[in-house]
């Protein structure tokens, strides 16, 4: 299942590299790479999250609902995990202050104005470094390597 993940986990690189750019630009007011065509960004999250969501359930197995993301991103590196809960944080506050800054973007007719870039960028980044970070576990993990009851490996509960 593995080779299956590699292209799911360069379009989330892509998605992530390009909502970045995207919101660098709505923080500097001005249009971005993808132009009117920023939107694709929105639904191409469900492209690379359904195999995520997948990759992280076999990952996951019977793992304790706390210690999901920790199972989940196992596979990578310190910093990419670091990075990925940064994100997080850094998107709620990113639409927080659009939430109170931004009030008539929000209500304009035309092009998506730069504001509204903003605040939806950091939400994709969000949603594609995730996806990101698991599948890159996964393909470092393999399916060999499922979490099963109580932290095992293979599925297989410890003391059997």
């Amino acid at each position: 299942m593995v080779p299956f993940v590699y292209p799911f986990l360069l379009l989330a690189g892509a998605g992530l590299i390009l909502s970045a750019i995207s919101h660098v630009c709505g923080l500097m007011g001005v249009p971005g790479p993808l132009g009117d065509r920023v939107w694709f960004l929105h639904m191409g999250i469900f492209v690379v999250w359904i195999p995520a969501v997948l990759a992280a359930l076999r990952l996951t197995g019977k793992v304790p609902r706390k210690d999901f993301w920790k199972a989940a991103l196992r596979g990578c590196p310190p910093w990419m995990r670091y990075g990925a809960f940064g994100l997080f944080c850094y998107a709620l506050l990113s639409f927080a202050f659009f939430m109170l800054t931004s009030g008539t973007a929000r209500n304009s007719n035309g092009p998506m104005p730069w504001a509204v870039v903003r605040a939806f960028s950091g939400h994709w980044m969000i949603f594609y470094g995730a996806a990101f970070a698991i599948l890159y576990s996964f393909v470092r993990c393999g399916d060999a390597n499922r979490i099963g009851p109580r932290g095992s490996s293979n599925g297989e509960s410890r003391g059997s």
